[in-house]
């Protein structure tokens, strides 16, 4: 397979259930491999395997990546942590540039027309975010899906459980993919902007001084 110089982008994601990695062509965001795996207490034990193995079935190694992107949430913050803590440590070790997107828009961007997008936020709340060809136009925010105004969509895309609430029509994807983490990022040609975690809400634990 023939693959143009640092052309090749590591895309990884752990915002969501689905512990995310894939090499995509940055010139035409094709998918050169990807492995992925639906299981929200793995993403430690499953994120390097599933780099490995997607360099594996794409016959790369570390030293033929031109960049990484990762998704930077919203998400839990173990989730987040685990894919933005390697992001950066291959960017560092490789030192090749890291771009942090937000997860939302790598399931929104390659959608058309007026979509919602939710994932699982737990406690009963989902992340959500509205685009317009691709293109967001409200959030992230997080909510109880009561309290969520669809707006102006005509489909509902990401969490499927979560989506079914809505009463749209359901498209995907139903979590962030490497072509979408890809495309999310606005211009591959600028620095990166430091990795900033989209937590949207505080962590439950709270410093002793704080709780007195």
């Amino acid at each position: 397979m023939a693959v143009g110089l640092m052309s090749v982008i590591l895309a990884i994601d752990t915002a969501t259930p689905a512990v995310t990695a894939g090499l995509v062509r940055r010139d035409d965001l094709s998918v050169l491999a990807e492995r992925v795996t639906v299981d929200a207490r793995a993403h430690a034990e499953r994120l390097t395997p599933n780099v490995l193995a997607a360099l594996a079935d794409a016959a790369l190694g570390m030293a033929d990546l031109g960049a990484v992107v990762v998704g930077c949430g919203p998400g839990p913050f173990t989730g987040l942590r685990v894919g933005m803590a390697s992001a950066a440590a291959y960017g560092h070790a490789l030192g090749i540039p890291v771009h942090g997107v937000c997860s939302l828009d790598a399931i929104g961007v390659r959608t058309s027309g007026e979509v919602l997008v939710v994932t699982d936020a737990r406690r009963r709340e989902i992340y959500w975010a509205r685009y317009r060809d691709g293109v967001r136009t409200e959030g992230p925010a997080v909510n109880a899906p009561v309290d969520v105004d669809p707006g102006a969509a005509r489909a509902v895309a990401g969490s499927p459980e979560h989506a079914g609430m809505f009463g749209l029509p359901r498209c995907g994807p139903v979590h962030p993919t490497p072509a979408g983490l890809a495309a999310a990022v606005g211009d591959w040609s600028a620095p990166p902007a430091p990795l900033v975690a989209l937590y949207l809400r505080r962590p439950d634990a709270k410093p002793l001084a704080e709780r007195r």
